[in-house]
């Protein structure tokens, strides 16, 4: 229950991160940000309670009047079960939710958007969110309807979508920007925040240090980012890149734009669990061989790359597990125990133009991040 007129009970939930040095890194990183988000969403004063569930105990410090519930045994968490538990149990006739990672750029005024809607909603109630498709986080109203959804569903991004399509539950989407779809999925998203000093403090605090220590950067990030900035220069960015972020490149970019799109939405269908996920980067690898493919038919097209690597991956058979696929977005070949994905990596950095590989969020909001720095250095005379 609301103790406040008109204020909403925030959840957020972190957990399921640990395991090498770049997971740990992005596990803290996750609870950073996650403590950063909360102390914007009081600030707005939309938000009245706040319960903050994790599998440990938080390293940094908690915002006051915070409820904190830690659920150590990974081992029976499911997302669903344990969020429909968190609005019986604290009698929440409301809800907006946010992932830990989920809302880096998410001030308060867009988190008292996310909410607004759900103030009055209809009879069969409503639902906002950053993606109808694809959900980070979301508002519901009522909360009581999550429980509806039969079987509980496994992790957040379908929620708003089949709210819909099983009981005709309204949904209303927040605009695209780059702050209501940017999140943390990968060492290379905190990389671009870095560079781009849009960190909240707990979470710039923890990307100064490690940066500073080595443990987060990347051989070419930097020299990639020119071409930006290069009207005589062309890039290429590939992978499940939306229209979005072509028109944000078309607009602010100075260089030529060659652009592959393949495999949007790999992983709501499913294509990327049973293999079927078709990529032409995939079968150009395929044919050349990843030293060929890198060293020399890349450079014929570009001067620089971004590339989603995920599709081509799943078209190649390659399963790496997530500390490899961490490893491969900051160009650690060194640290790869997959052998053929750590052969893509050395070739793509001995590339005779600067390569980045990464996930989704590379060619979304990660490009967007780094073409502002990348203005932002040019102008101080710095790129």
């Amino acid at each position: 229950m609301s103790s406040i007129p008109g204020a909403t009970p925030l959840v957020v939930m972190l957990g399921g991160m640990d395991g090498g040095p770049s997971e740990r890194l992005l596990r803290r990183a996750l609870e950073a940000s996650a403590l950063d988000t909360i102390d914007a969403a009081l600030a707005s004063g939309r938000f009245d309670r706040v319960l903050f569930i994790a599998d440990r105990e938080p390293e940094f410090d908690v915002p006051a009047g915070v409820t904190v519930e830690v659920d150590r045994d990974a081992g029976t968490f499911h997302y669903g079960r344990r969020l429909v538990r968190a609005i019986a149990e604290h009698r929440l006739d409301a809800i907006a939710y946010v992932g830990a990672g989920s809302a880096p750029l998410l001030g308060g005024d867009a988190l008292a958007a996310l909410v607004a809607p759900i103030a009055h909603a209809p009879e069969g109630g409503r639902v906002v969110t950053n993606n109808r498709f694809s959900a980070d986080c979301f508002a519901l109203a009522p909360a009581t309807l999550l429980a509806r959804l039969d079987p509980p569903p496994p992790s957040d991004n379908a929620v708003p979508r089949r709210l819909r399509d099983e009981h005709g539950v309204e949904v209303i989407e927040l605009p695209r920007t780059l702050e209501t779809q940017y999140n943390l999925d990968s060492p290379v998203d905190l990389l671009a925040l870095h560079f781009a000093r849009r960190a909240r403090p707990r979470l710039a605090a923890l990307l100064e240090e490690a940066v500073a220590s080595g443990d987060l950067g990347h051989p070419r990030v930097r020299d990639a980012c020119r071409v930006f900035v290069d009207r005589g220069a062309e890039v290429l960015v590939a992978g499940r890149v939306s229209s979005n972020t072509w028109a944000y490149l078309e607009r602010e970019a100075a260089c030529r734009v060659r652009l592959i799109a393949e495999e949007r939405g790999m992983q709501a269908a499913g294509s990327d669990a049973d293999g079927t996920a078709r990529s032409l980067l995939g079968q150009w690898i395929a044919e050349a061989g990843a030293e060929r493919a890198f060293g020399a038919l890349l450079p014929e097209l570009c001067d620089a790359a971004f590339i989603d690597i995920r599709p081509a991956l799943v078209h190649l058979g390659i399963r790496p597990s997530r500390a490899d696929r961490f490893a491969a977005d900051l160009g650690r070949a060194d640290l790869i125990e997959d052998g053929a994905l750590r052969a893509i990596v050395e070739a793509a950095n001995a590339s005779p133009v600067p390569v980045v590989l990464g996930g989704h969020s590379l060619v979304g909001g990660v490009t967007q991040l780094l073409v502002q720095w990348a203005w932002d250095e040019h102008d101080a005379g710095r790129l």
